[in-house]
């Protein structure tokens, strides 16, 4: 008996740490999985997936989830996110489409448009009205005024020579020597009435003021109060910016393309939806100095003084035409370094990516050489948000699975 109850005891003792290794085995396993597992993605890097909620390692920005079990190509968008994303679509036919060669260009200064104010007589200025370039000036606007010894002696001479006039108005010649003397005050800017002012008053006035003589910006400024300045020396030089010269160079194999007289059109930099026609007024036949370049030029007016001189600005030249090409605005066509696509809507609020190829383009349209037929209906305004928004709902990007679906 006592011999059984031993070998019971080291059966026991033997097992035992077995069994407990055993249930702490089990217990240690995770939990099945009930669900399936949710997926996280980057907006901006598709090829970022993981199974776990965080950020991602090329931009930092937070991933997002999306289902990949989901293979459906297409994007449904209700009323409201239609109008919130500004979709819209035209259906695509075939019509002409003209190329253009583009010409880089700046704005200049129109020398038409400025005027150098100089000094009417000898004298020192005594007061500049203007002291500073930048200014704006409006025509009749005092500028400056000088005093002047020479003038206040043509005075003098004047009413000398109309006091003899009116003492013998017989004599034609006291009268004549009267009107050469009332001539040399005119030919100093003195008015009508400022003239009319001397004879009442008797008195010389050897202080002149001057007006502006047409609108415009201070440039330049060349004298300071104070300062002597002779007969027709410069004061200051107003520019006109309501028109501006446009020069762009071009290469003289280009110049065929383009004649004197043509009309084309201008891009100013942050205006291109704005752009302008302009007539070419000037061809340079000579080469500029140091290059192999000519230069062209023309004219285009400049509203509310909206552009300056120096800014750059785009010369589109009309070099060839398609006709019966289908196609479609710029921004329709969505590139990256994949490919390119446009977005159908294959029924209401339901929009596809599609890979396109593109032939000719122009500064507005681009020709749909394949991956379109007429009567598609394209996105032509909020491509990118849809090509956004797939990348957030699917975790893919639209082209691979354009690519995909028409294959």
């Amino acid at each position: 008996m006592e011999r059984k109850h031993f070998l019971r005891n080291i059966m026991l003792v033997t097992v035992a740490p077995a069994v407990l290794l055993a249930a702490c085995k089990e217990t240690g396993k995770p939990a099945a999985q009930t669900g399936p597992q949710q997926t996280f993605t980057c907006p901006m890097h598709p090829q970022i997936v993981q199974n776990k909620p965080g950020t991602c390692p090329i931009c930092a920005m937070d991933l997002v989830p999306f289902d990949k079990n989901n293979k459906d190509h297409s994007l449904t968008l209700d009323n409201s996110q239609i109008a919130l994303a500004n979709i819209t679509t035209m259906t695509i036919g075939a019509g002409n489409l003209a190329g253009f060669k583009q010409l880089n260009g700046r704005l200049a200064i129109d020398p038409e448009k400025t005027n150098v104010i100089s000094s009417r007589v000898p004298g020192r200025v005594e007061v500049l009205y203007v002291r500073e370039t930048g200014v704006k000036v409006t025509k009749g606007q005092p500028l400056y005024r000088i005093y002047s010894e020479q003038l206040a002696a043509l005075q003098q001479e004047y009413l000398l020579a109309a006091a003899q006039a009116r003492q013998f108005p017989e004599d034609a010649r006291f009268a004549q020597i009267e009107k050469g003397a009332r001539q040399k005050l005119t030919l100093y800017d003195q008015s009508d009435a400022a003239i009319q002012q001397l004879l009442q008053s008797g008195k010389v006035n050897p202080y002149v003021t001057y007006p502006a003589t047409q609108s415009g910006i201070v440039s330049e400024l060349s004298v300071t109060e104070g300062q002597y300045v002779a007969e027709g020396g410069p004061v200051m030089r107003l520019e006109g910016y309501q028109q501006l010269w446009v020069e762009a160079d071009l290469y003289p194999a280009e110049a065929e393309a383009v004649k004197p007289g043509q009309t084309v059109k201008v891009m100013v930099a942050g205006w291109e939806q704005e752009p302008q026609q302009m007539t070419v007024q000037f061809i340079n036949p000579a080469l500029q100095s140091g290059s192999q370049l000519m230069q062209l030029r023309g004219t285009i007016p400049n509203p509310d003084n909206r552009w300056q001189p120096g800014q750059q600005a785009s010369i589109l030249l009309p070099v060839k035409s398609k006709n019966d090409v289908l196609t479609l605005p710029v921004d329709a066509v969505i590139r990256d370094g994949k490919g390119t696509h446009v977005w159908i809507e294959k029924s209401k609020g339901k929009f596809e990516p599609r890979m396109v190829t593109t032939g000719m383009e122009n500064y507005d349209a681009v020709e749909i050489a394949d991956g379109l037929a007429a009567g598609d209906k394209v996105v032509v305004t909020g491509a990118y948000l849809l090509y956004s928004e797939y990348i957030l709902k699917k975790g893919a990007d639209p082209l691979a699975a354009a690519a995909g679906h028409q294959h």
